[in-house]
């Protein structure tokens, strides 16, 4: 275990639910944070960690677009200097029969799930490969392991995620640098869980608290994820997992024993 105080952590998808957390959690260790995500509503975020006394950023970015991703990843070394952890927790979900899924809301699907992580993790990478050390953590899913009914796109692009971190950490593992990636079950009060809640509630006409004991039923320890249960994996990861690499780690009460 090592102290990560002065550090430079950065977290995509920041401003509320896991992103937050991580955050929150990341300040509270003494790192400097910086907060990325698309809504504006980052950098209250971020705000709220300064007036605790923490070292918080917050950039409002679209990740899908890599020449902006380049430019404020250009702008935060510039500030605060090399990258020690990236946590790409940002993401979106849809849920339709897939005959219903359209062209559009498939490559919006992968932009952000797979395409948004990969441009952030390009450009962390020559800092972390000059200082022979850093932390790279991924967002999958449990759906990304065993897949989704209603939930195509979102299977399939977390199951690129999973690829993509075992190649990444294959590939720069020679550079001291760990690669891998979280797949939580679904985790209660997440904006996630919100959507894939009430598509349930639509698609199985069924009323929210039926829903969730039909979930709470498939897992032995019989809850939801907590966003608490991930932050602390991913504090673990980036103090503790050195020797950690090319790993997908459930988080999911024991849904999937695999």
């Amino acid at each position: 275990m090592h102290s990560i105080k002065d550090m430079v952590c950065v977290v995509t998808g920041a401003a509320k639910s896991i992103g937050f957390g991580v955050a929150e959690r990341y300040c509270a260790l003494g790192a400097k944070v910086v907060l990325i995500d698309i809504h504006p509503s980052v950098v209250e975020s971020a705000e709220r960690l300064r007036t605790q006394g923490y070292e918080a950023a917050a950039y409002v970015l679209d990740i899908t677009d890599p020449d902006a991703v380049k430019t404020v990843f250009s702008q935060i070394r510039e500030r605060y200097g090399a990258i020690y952890a990236l946590v790409n927790v940002a993401g979106i979900v849809s849920q339709h029969p897939i005959e219903e899924v359209t062209l559009d809301e498939w490559e919006k699907i992968m932009r952000v799930n797979v395409y948004g992580a990969f441009f952030c993790i390009q450009q962390v990478l020559p800092d972390m490969k000059a200082q022979r050390m850093g932390k790279i953590i991924n967002f999958s899913s449990k759906s990304g392991k065993t897949g989704s009914a209603l939930m195509v796109p979102y299977s399939s692009a977390k199951g690129a995620v999973i690829s993509m971190t075992q190649a990444i950490a294959y590939e720069i593992a020679p550079f001291n640098i760990n690669c891998n990636c979280l797949c939580p079950g679904i985790t209660d009060s997440t904006g996630v869980w919100d959507a894939v809640s009430a598509g349930y509630i639509h698609n199985l006409q069924m009323p929210r608290e039926q829903v969730i004991d039909k979930f709470t039923a498939k897992i032995p320890l019989k809850r939801l994820t907590s966003i608490e249960d991930v932050v602390d994996f991913v504090e673990f990861l980036t103090v503790s997992g050195d020797y950690c690499t090319g790993q997908a780690f459930n988080i999911s009460g024991g849904r999937e024993m695999h």
